[in-house]
């Protein structure tokens, strides 16, 4: 059940993701670094799509993707069709990778350790990255707006 669950509000919120990106009136404001907000909507989107196929697809489903994390803030300029080809693919890539998780794969330890180092159960580890996920997708959308107006 929660694996299912987790699946629909990945796959939710990614496509969430997906729909401000297209919603942003110029391909320019989407890497726009406005006031004291550090990020661009562009490098979130790049974060969350690192982020998930490194600790989601990488760890659980050993697709073999190698994040470069550093280039996921500071790439600028990706074609709005390159960012949401990306998030599609992620889409693909979360749900392949939890459709092989077992609801005792949850329960056991993480792969790798996370938060400094730290051990925490898989259940756990996904649970803050839907978290994470939704975080920043406010930020995205704040930023589209806050552009747009």
């Amino acid at each position: 059940m929660l694996i299912e669950t987790l699946k629909t509000l990945f796959e939710r919120d990614l496509r969430k993701l997906k729909a401000e990106i297209e919603l942003y009136n110029s391909e320019n404001a989407i890497w726009h670094i406005e006031r004291n907000i550090p990020n661009s909507a562009g490098n979130l989107a790049l974060h969350l799509v690192g982020n998930l196929n490194g600790f989601i697809g990488e760890t659980l489903g050993h697709t073999g993707y190698v994040r470069q994390r550093e280039l996921e803030f500071s790439l600028r300029g990706i074609p709005k069709v390159e960012l949401i080809r990306q998030i599609d693919e992620t889409i693909a890539v979360v749900n392949s990778s939890l459709d092989k998780l077992t609801l005792e794969d949850l329960a056991k330890e993480f792969p790798v350790p996370v938060f400094g180092g730290k051990t925490t159960s898989t259940e756990y580890m996904l649970v803050h990255l839907a978290s994470h996920l939704g975080y920043h997708l406010g930020q995205v959308n704040y930023h589209r707006r806050m552009l747009d107006e």
